[in-house]
């Protein structure tokens, strides 16, 4: 398995998710880079990811809707805050309504994305900052922590290819 630790923070409303790669950081970033990969991975696999839009620059947005089983949509977006080729990526993640609007109801996080040269290959570490405990609870409740888990568990395949 490609996580090799999740470690949720209470006190400082933080959770991290450290993956090892045996795979050169520049390959690893195109999972991130490239919207076609982005899609084989982000979401679980029984909800796969459909990336509508795609801008890894400072300001850009990536809006993407995951489909259950059931053929339900659920929607979401990025907000890109900072991005530093091919180490790092900061954005806010958020939910958005059917029209694809971000949805205000629902709660957002900040995530950090790095990537660094480890021996044989890469760790990424993925940290999402909470703005309070009860949206903490609230994504761990609708299985954020299983959720990432899972999806980044499919990077290895894609990796391999």
């Amino acid at each position: 398995m490609t996580v090799t630790s999740v470690d949720k923070d209470l006190d400082n409303l933080t959770l991290t998710v450290i993956a090892d790669f045996t795979a050169p950081v520049e390959k690893v970033w195109q999972l991130w880079a490239d919207p076609r990969q982005l899609e084989r991975w982000w979401g679980p696999p029984t909800y796969p990811a459909t990336v509508e839009e795609h801008d890894l620059t400072l300001g850009g947005e990536v809006r993407y809707f995951m489909t259950s089983p059931e053929g339900e949509k659920f929607g979401g977006w990025w907000r890109i805050t900072s991005v530093t080729p091919p180490t790092a990526l900061e954005f806010t993640d958020g939910f958005s309504d059917q029209d694809g609007k971000p949805n205000p109801e629902m709660p957002t996080t900040t995530v950090r994305m790095t990537l660094s040269e480890r021996e044989g290959g890469t760790r990424m570490e993925l940290r999402s900052v909470f703005d309070s405990r009860e949206q903490m609870d609230q994504l761990a409740q609708m299985g954020m922590v299983e959720g990432l888990r899972q999806s980044i568990g499919q990077m290895d395949d894609l990796l391999a290819a």
